[in-house]
């Protein structure tokens, strides 16, 4: 670390700790020389989405971007259930002339693994490869063994990953929250946790079978825990991520309300143990917020109505240091190698001059009025936590500034 900073600069395996300083200076951003701050490298969410183009009432890659970066976010991998669905060149083209025009920070698409996202006819995988930084139908699990199989073939064939939202359909019999205490409790229709890890169990089979580079979207149940520690322990090329409000809530916590509705659901109190000790054996690899806004009124229709999905980039720092680092289950090294180190380096996304500057004594309760996203819906509103992102920089310009 050179001596123009005197913010404590987080060391990580990326290497950026030389520019900092100079950045800082370059930018006239003399006030965050105080040892009192925090420096992280940029982080990176592998799992948003922006809803643009097809839905932007509910957000766009400007204001996604935004709040990413006011989250200390400088690169981010966009969800495919866009509309249209980038299952070809054509379509994506639409949404990467947008990313190129609008986004503040680093935005790269995934492609669809399905035409439309209907798990039948594969998209255009090959002509979408040299753009994407690889293949989801998230919102949807591939139903078919057989598309899944060729689809693996395929993004092998590419190079690319796929990514997989693991859901099937027969065992969701109309749930829209975890089949657990909650639900039992409150006459509401669960679903079950085999629904998610049942089809992760399928494909692991369909990864030894074919070799490709395979990612579990946001892991909530203890058996997939148990199932991608298995697969890693044969020498398959796994990874998963999970979200933040899998690790610091339970189902015990729901409330009827659409903030708490998010898919898939809050699980036991036994999944987010076995979710946390999956962070600590290194199972699960990285944190991804599934950052997902909707409207007020698509989330103002209590657990059963709303629309699944919740915002988390401008609170998933916060929430993760207050909850899992302050109370020592997790280091704050560990914690910047699951949201930077680990993600970027299993997607190939490149750290630069990418950077945030943090207050990490600076208290305050979640208030989503503040938050630059256009979705509002968090089950964390009124939650007390430490840390403050003063200041992002991406490629060396700075994108996001609060008085500090």
């Amino acid at each position: 670390m050179t001596d123009v900073t005197k913010a404590k600069v987080i060391s990580t395996s990326l290497g950026f700790e030389m520019a900092v300083g100079a950045s800082l200076s370059a930018l006239g951003l003399s006030v965050f020389n105080s040892p009192n701050y925090v420096v992280f490298p940029g982080f990176c969410d592998v799992h948003v989405h922006f809803r643009e183009p097809g839905f932007s009432y509910k957000e766009t890659i400007a204001t996604g971007s935004l709040a990413s970066a006011r989250g200390g976010y400088t690169a981010v991998c966009t969800m495919p259930n866009l509309n249209p669905v980038p299952d070809s060149v054509e379509h994506l083209k639409l949404q990467r002339d947008i990313i190129d025009r609008t986004a503040c920070i680093h935005v790269y698409p995934y492609g669809a693994i399905t035409v439309g996202e209907k798990g039948e006819a594969l998209a255009d995988l090959e002509g979408m490869a040299p753009d994407v930084v690889g293949f989801s139908d998230d919102g949807r699990g591939v139903q078919s063994d057989d598309t899944m199989r060729q689809a693996m073939l395929r993004a092998k064939a590419l190079g690319k990953p796929i990514v997989a939202h693991c859901e099937d359909n027969s065992l969701l019999r109309g749930g829209y929250i975890h089949e657990g205490c909650y639900a039992r409790a409150h006459g509401h229709r669960g679903i079950c946790s085999e629904s998610e890890w049942r089809q992760i169990d399928r494909d692991l089979k369909l990864v030894k079978e074919t070799g490709v580079s395979y990612h579990v979207c946001h892991v909530s149940a203890k058996e997939s825990v148990a199932l991608i520690r298995q697969a890693k322990a044969e020498g398959l090329d796994v990874t998963c991520e999970t979200g933040p409000h899998y690790l610091v809530m339970d189902d015990s916590m729901l409330r009827e309300d659409g903030r708490f509705k998010m898919n898939p659901p809050l699980r036991g109190k036994e999944d987010r143990e076995a979710l946390i000790a999956g962070i600590l054996d290194g199972t699960v690899d990285m944190i991804s917020t599934d950052h997902a806004p909707h409207s007020a009124e698509e989330k103002a229709k209590g657990l059963e109505k709303s629309a699944f999905g919740i915002v988390g980039i401008e609170t998933a720092f916060p929430i993760l240091y207050t909850y899992l680092v302050k109370p020592g289950i997790l280091t704050l090294e560990k914690l910047v190698d699951l949201l930077c180190v680990n993600p970027r380096k299993r997607f190939g996304i490149a750290l630069g001059c990418d950077y945030s500057v943090w207050d990490l004594e600076e208290t305050y309760a979640i208030d989503p009025a503040q938050f630059l996203s256009m979705g509002k819906a968090t089950p964390f509103e009124g939650w007390q936590v430490s840390g403050k992102c003063l200041a992002t920089v991406c490629d060396g310009k700075l994108v996001y500034h609060s008085t500090p």
